[in-house]
């Protein structure tokens, strides 16, 4: 579905990703871990197009996504770190922003409210602004946003920051279920162990621009790596260890 060859970004003298090779098949849900500055953000700006990789190729169903771009972007969604919602637009309108252009005003809005049940929010929240929600249900309101399209690959950007670990566990339930009840393919980047466990197919951690380890969730206790099981446990390094 998604294929990542050799990929690498500098920023002045920083590299940031030095060489990842990642693949990612229809319908698997593959979580990104890593320790902060190791890439993880800046790999999915590079499949989403925000930045431009100094090398390598990202591949969408075995092209170069460079060449099938517009078929990409018309079947993603994305849910921001911070829900992004548009402050101006009520919720219903955020929701639906993808398909105004698509459809009449009245199915756009039919759709909304039921992506918004999806999540667990009533038809009330529709017409409310963001201001008006809370956290978790920002979150989800973006959340709805993502699904509204059908999308076929779904990016999480630390999809549970900010909450907390009730809200937080809730989130990664709809996003689990959202991913086996539609077959999307999804690519979610935190460092959160309990969203690893509850969202991951498979794992992969980055460290120092590059993939240190990758495999299903179920090899990840196992793996012979103490630096993937420090960064499970949270423990501390030695300071002349911590990736920079």
């Amino acid at each position: 579905m998604l294929g990542v060859r050799g990929l690498s970004k500098s920023f002045g003298a920083k590299r940031v990703l030095d060489g990842v090779d990642l693949d990612l098949t229809q319908g698997e849900s593959l979580v990104v871990i890593g320790g902060s500055g190791t890439g993880k953000s800046v790999l999915l700006r590079c499949i989403l197009g925000l930045e431009v990789p100094d090398a390598g190729t990202i591949l969408w169903r075995g092209r170069p996504l460079a060449e099938a771009r517009a078929e990409f972007m018309d079947g993603f969604g994305m849910l921001f770190q911070n829900a992004a919602l548009f402050d101006s637009l009520p919720v219903w309108r955020n929701v639906a922003f993808r398909l105004m252009g698509r459809m009449p005003k009245v199915e756009a809005r039919e759709i909304a409210v039921e992506k918004l049940a999806r999540v667990g929010l009533g038809p009330e929240v529709a017409d409310l602004f963001p201001a008006e929600l809370s956290g978790g249900m920002r979150k989800r309101a973006g959340l709805a946003r993502a699904i509204a399209a059908d999308p076929q690959v779904i990016f999480f950007d630390e999809p549970t920051t900010g909450l907390d670990p009730i809200r937080a566990a809730t989130i990664n339930e709809l996003i689990r279920g959202i991913v086996d009840e539609t077959g999307a393919t999804a690519i979610t980047i935190t460092h959160d162990m309990s969203s690893v466990r509850a969202i991951a197919d498979r794992v992969a951690l980055l460290d120092r621009g590059r993939v240190r380890w990758q495999g299903d969730l179920a090899a990840m206790e196992t793996a012979p790596d103490d630096y993937l099981h420090d960064f499970i446990a949270g423990r501390a390094r030695p300071m002349a260890r911590i990736p920079e």
